[in-house]
Formats: C-alpha cells, structure tokens, sequence
C-alpha cells in the first residue's frame, strides 16, 4: 500500500496535470495493493474548501463520496497510535499538525508516502514516493 498525501488524492481523483505521469503509473499499478488515504486528508479537503483554496465539481459530501470509492483507496482512521507517533516524530519536522498525522500514519503502517510537499520529501524519518 502506498499512502496518498492530500494533494496527491485530489490530484489523483481529478486527474490533474500535476500528478506526473510517472507517479499516476505507479498510482496504477498499486491499486490493487491500496492507496492509503489518511482522514486527516478529509478533513484538509473541506478546510481548503471553507477557505475557498479548493474548488471541486460538487460538494464537499458528495466528494468524498466519489473520492473515498476511487479504485484502490482505502481510508485510514486515525488511531491512538498513530495520534501518538504524531507527537513524537524523530528529527526535525515542522508543525502542521496534518502533516504531522499523514507522516505518522505512514509510519505507523510502515508504507511508502506519495507527496510532492518538499518539506515532508525533505524529511529523512519517513519513506517518500515522488516521482517526477
């Protein structure tokens, strides 16, 4: 399983141009395996939405309907384990407290994060996946 960093999820679902054609090849090929999506990711969605950073074709309900029964994606809840590791990263990661939650969740299940977020890619403690 791979776990889907916010923006790669919305990107994936939408088709967007920013996923690069190599990622959405490998999105692909592992979807029988999972596509993990946090749902801290869920809610970031309808944050982005509320702060008008996020426009999508339906509401934000009707979304995560159609996004949550994307081939291959799998929700992960947020666990006390996971809440946990989040508090106690190693090294030296920033503060969102969402991204916090996405790496931990990464951790915790010991699989790959797709993301293009240059901080989180920064980050040594977490196994990243972006390929341009």
């Amino acid at each position: 399983m791979i776990l889907l960093d916010t923006h790669i999820w919305i990107w994936w679902v939408h088709g967007d141009e920013s996923l690069s054609a190599r990622l959405a090849k490998r999105l692909e090929q592992d979807e029988s395996l999972g596509l993990g999506v946090s749902v801290i990711s869920c809610w970031e969605v309808a944050k982005l939405v509320e702060y008008g950073r996020l426009e999508l074709p339906c509401a934000v309900p009707e979304w995560f309907e159609q996004a949550l029964n994307y081939p291959g994606v799998r929700l992960l809840e947020l666990t006390p384990e996971i809440a946990f590791e989040s508090t106690r990263l190693p090294g030296d990661f920033h503060r969102d407290p969402a991204d916090q939650i996405i790496v931990a969740t990464a951790r915790v299940h010991n699989i790959s994060l797709a993301t293009a977020d240059t901080k989180i890619l920064a980050y040594n403690h977490v196994e990243t996946l972006h390929l341009n």
